[in-house]
């Protein structure tokens, strides 16, 4: 906020909008919400809340649970240029599976603290350090047999879980539901409120966005005051930054 010419009330409006609508808003949403007179202004506002959805000395996940690892494919569609040509964007996620203490009707398991990263490749340089960032050492981790992992156990002390999916959904269901489901409801919100509209070098902050939210959704009043608190206390990027690709967004 500091050196805005954007009111401060408009800032307070930002942040209690995008907090508490539960499916989020888009840039054109705010702009229309707010009467603001140019995109470019909700655009940079709504990016620099989202840096305020990181906080930098957060907890690794899975002290407690066990995690399931994946991976899936955002974004672009393939554009007719032949079979294994596309402009998706990887993206790697990592989610605790709880347990209910008193499980009804409803499901035993459910998915707890959840990460998510924008990830170059499926290779190990890639998978692994964001294992060993986001999960603690010692953790029981879930994943495919992919090859990407195969160091996790030997080398950086998880316990290690895999199983081959075969293109078999039921292995899928059984083995990574949670991470699964979490692909799933990510693609369903990145469509139905941005429209699948996300360039591959912004797509890490609406990732944050998107944990953000879902960590918090069991309190969702608590969400509003997070973000003014996290803002002060991390840089968000400039215009400049923004639109020239020179701002890497915080994971």
């Amino acid at each position: 906020m500091q050196s805005s010419h954007t009111p401060i009330s408009t800032w307070f409006w930002a942040a209690y909008l995008m907090t508490t609508q539960t499916p989020g808003m888009s840039a054109v949403q705010f702009q229309r919400q707010l009467g603001l007179k140019r995109y470019e202004t909700a655009f940079q506002i709504l990016h620099k809340l989202r840096t305020g959805m990181v906080r930098p000395e957060r907890d690794q996940i899975g002290a407690e649970h066990p995690v399931e690892v994946d991976e899936c494919f955002v974004g672009g569609a393939t554009r007719g240029e032949g079979e294994g040509v596309h402009y998706k964007t990887l993206v790697v996620g990592a989610v605790e599976v709880r347990r209910r203490e008193k499980a009804s009707k409803r499901r035993k398991v459910y998915a707890g603290r959840l990460r998510l990263a924008v990830a170059r490749d499926r290779s190990a340089k890639s998978l692994v350090p964001f294992v060993t960032t986001n999960v603690v050492q010692g953790a029981k981790v879930r994943t495919d047999a992919h090859d990407g992992y195969r160091d996790l156990c030997e080398i950086h002390g998880y316990t290690h879980h895999s199983l081959a999916m075969a293109g078999n959904p039921e292995n899928a269901e059984k083995h990574l539901p949670m991470i699964h489901l979490v692909f799933s409801n990510l693609k369903t919100w990145l469509y139905g409120t941005h429209h699948g509209r996300v360039e591959p070098q912004h797509l890490q902050a609406y990732l944050n966005e998107y944990v953000f939210r879902f960590n918090r959704r069991f309190y969702p009043m608590n969400s509003f005051n997070s973000v003014l608190g996290i803002s002060t206390r991390v840089v968000p990027p400039t215009y400049a930054q923004l639109y020239s690709g020179t701002w890497k967004h915080p994971k």
